[in-house]
């Protein structure tokens, strides 16, 4: 049994040490925010925080966990981080799937620099793909945000538990 802190909650999981971060917040504690991408941590999809550091969960076995883990379903459960309230206001998201991993990756960036310049952007958010392209009103939200007033921290959002899986391998 693995014991983490998620979204400002401990939770318990029976899970293999080398099992990716990824796959526990999915399928053992049910929180679906979080996606799998290439599986080689190269797309950002999976893109949470640990003690405030963006990591790919995708890649993170979860032995190696040793702080406090935040998905998207954590960063502001009322939708109203800054980044989160840009990403609205922008209409950035288009098929919307590496949404939650370049939110996170943004929130990580706006934490270490409250005004980050173009060249801190690039630097921080090349490593997260998005498919339709929608890196204009990417950067455009993260400009916003950086200019908005920080929001009051929400009640840590809801973990829901699921037993865990017994059978097969995860993908």
């Amino acid at each position: 049994m693995i014991s983490l802190t998620l979204n400002g909650k401990t939770v318990s999981v029976d899970a293999e040490d080398d099992t990716p971060l990824l796959w526990v917040i999915r399928d053992d504690i049910g929180l679906t925010g979080t996606k799998f991408g290439c599986g080689i941590g190269m797309c950002g999809a999976c893109t949470v925080h640990i003690d405030g550091k963006a990591v790919r969960s995708c890649i993170t076995p979860i032995s190696a966990v040793k702080g406090k883990v935040t998905t998207i379903e954590g960063l502001d459960p009322a939708g109203a981080h800054p980044i989160q309230a840009a990403w609205k206001s922008i209409q950035v998201p288009q098929c919307g799937y590496c949404q939650s991993g370049q939110i996170m990756q943004a929130a990580a960036l706006l934490k270490e620099h409250p005004k980050p310049s173009d060249q801190d952007i690039d630097a921080a958010m090349s490593g997260n793909l998005c498919r339709c392209m929608t890196y204009s009103r990417i950067r455009t939200a993260i400009k916003q945000a950086a200019d908005a007033k920080p929001a009051a921290p929400s009640k840590p959002a809801k973990t829901p538990t699921k037993k865990p899986a017994t059978t097969g391998s995860k993908p």
